[in-house]
């Protein structure tokens, strides 16, 4: 891996653009057996870029895409970024109140949706600035006419087929002009946007196809990870473009039709979330496909158990890494190197830095001082691919940006390699008498019990205490165990301050929309 690549100052709708050129036969994405190529993916394309422009959209301005993991999202995204605007992107699992927020706060007046969520935009309509809503469906060639449901919306495909092919480019500046608004709560739970520019994301597109030895015109990727959100955005979105690969997208995250995409399509990549494997590790058909296809799987989002991990390695025959981001880095920092021998593979780490990407661990208490080998503190990282800034909050933005450092309020240290360990994030910390206790350690031993399925471990207020460590666990079906069995099997294998002083069984916990498990709900 070479610790510098030359990056092209270029948009980032230029990749499509260059891969259209070379490979415009190829298929670019596939989604319920309709393909589109990457001629036909950069053609309409620039007609909903001419669309927008006609709608009033100019350089600069902000566009929401409200979609799910369809082919009208991979068209809208570079649509908008041709016409010069910015994209913002909302999760379809959104709220009306989180949705009011995020197109007020961007001052978004044009959002792609589909007709079955038009309902909840009628809701938020009035409260924002919104002008236009384009409208489509999950099935890309109905084009019926609109439904009451929808608020004077423009059809998605009639706009484009009405637009012109030919696209006058708008002149961008790569390194200062947005292409992304992306909104993330960041290191206080706050929703803000962060500021991506064109720079930011085709440098960690790029420097992540590099990392994962994509080869050109020939790799396939599932695309199951959400679009909307950054790591699925960056890893299933722009780096399959960046390398002309086959995009399988799926809407909707199921364990049968992933295991059904990955033999029919022969999938060679596949980039998910901790849940995401879990889930495929308890499906009793796992054995029945044929997975062999895959070279490589990527886990980001929140942290991969070691026992999951190993699991599925061994299941799959699969090569399954561990990496890390967030979205003020575009998303990716770090990964595990590929080595399928497993000699550079150490087990919990999140790895190397990529390309172009410095990283170091700082004290917790001011961020300033630089710490050593195996010291444990907050991870710093710089590179190309970190954000401008959150959008019209230069106080928050002052609290994690420090000399072109990003403070990631993950705790974290080095080993005597260069490999980083995520111990957890800085606000999870338990603080039990004074002792700090890290969940993520203690869900990594739940993990090892035969009897859990999925868990987290959060802070409960305790009087005397002042935190004890609570485990919310999900069993596997069928299995009946008792709290006090769990807890022993969890302290027998750590020290006393870190045992968990309580369990909770519950059939379900709150998931994010990119697969974590939301302890702060908890």
């Amino acid at each position: 891996m070479p610790k510098t690549i030359k990056y092209p100052v270029v948009p980032l709708q230029e990749i499509l653009i260059r891969t259209a050129e070379e490979y415009p036969q190829n298929i670019a994405t596939v989604i319920d057996g309709k393909e589109t190529t990457y001629a036909q993916l950069d053609v309409f394309s620039n007609q909903f870029a001419n669309a927008l422009k006609e709608l009033g959209i100019k350089k600069g301005h902000r566009v929401a895409i409200f979609l799910p993991n369809i082919s009208q999202f991979v068209v809208a995204c570079f649509g908008i970024l041709k016409a010069g605007a910015v994209v913002t992107t909302i999760s379809p699992l959104h709220r009306e109140r989180e949705i009011e927020y995020q197109l007020c706060d961007s001052e978004a007046e044009t959002i792609i949706t589909l007709d079955s969520l038009c309902p909840i935009v009628n809701n938020v309509r009035i409260k924002t600035k919104l002008r236009d809503v384009i409208v489509t469906s999950l099935d890309e060639t109905s084009e019926k006419s609109t439904t009451s449901s929808v608020p004077v919306g423009r059809r998605f495909w009639q706009l484009i087929r009405r637009a012109p092919e030919t696209l006058t480019k708008v002149l961008i500046d790569p390194q200062e002009d947005l292409a992304f608004q992306q909104y993330t709560g960041g290191t206080t739970g706050t929703p803000k946007g962060a500021m991506l520019t064109h720079t930011n994301l085709v440098s960690n597109a790029l420097a992540f196809a590099a990392w994962m030895k994509g080869s050109l015109a020939k790799e396939t990727f599932l695309t199951a990870l959400p679009l909307f959100h950054i790591y699925g955005l960056t890893t299933s979105l722009t780096v399959p473009i960046s390398i002309a690969a086959k995009m399988v997208l799926m809407p909707k995250f199921e364990p049968i039709k992933a295991l059904e995409a990955i033999q029919k399509h022969r999938v060679t990549v596949f980039c998910g979330v901790p849940t995401m494997y879990s889930m495929l590790l308890a499906t009793p058909e796992l054995r029945k496909y044929d997975l062999t296809s895959i070279r490589v799987c990527i886990s980001g989002a929140s942290p991969l158990s070691p026992q999951i991990q190993k699991q599925f390695m061994q299941t799959t025959g699969g090569f399954l890494a561990e990496g890390y981001g967030l979205t003020e880095a575009s998303p990716v920092t770090h990964c595990t190197p590929i080595d399928k021998t497993m000699k550079k593979v150490k087990v919990g780490s999140i790895g190397l830095p990529l390309p172009d990407t410095d990283a170091r661990i700082v004290d917790l208490v001011t961020g300033k001082k630089a710490l050593g080998v195996g010291e444990t503190g907050e991870l710093a990282v710089k590179g190309p691919q970190v954000m401008k800034g959150y959008w019209l909050k230069p106080e928050e933005t002052a609290l994690v940006l420090r000399d072109g450092w990003l403070l990631t309020g993950d705790i974290s240290h080095m080993d005597e390699d260069g490999y980083f360990f995520i111990t957890d994030r800085k606000k999870d910390l338990i603080k039990y008498k004074d002792y700090s206790v890290y969940p993520r350690e203690l869900e990594d031993v739940l993990y090892e019990h035969h009897a859990v399925k999925l868990c987290a471990v959060v802070a409960k207020p305790d009087p005397i205490a002042g935190e004890i460590p609570k485990a919310f666990i999900i069993l596997k079906e069928g299995i009946v165990v008792r709290a006090e069995e769990i807890m022993a099997f969890v302290n027998d294998k750590v020290a006393s301050y870190k045992a968990i002083r309580e369990v909770e069984f519950r059939s379900e916990l709150p998931i994010s929309s990119a697969g974590k498990v939301l302890r702060r709900l908890l």
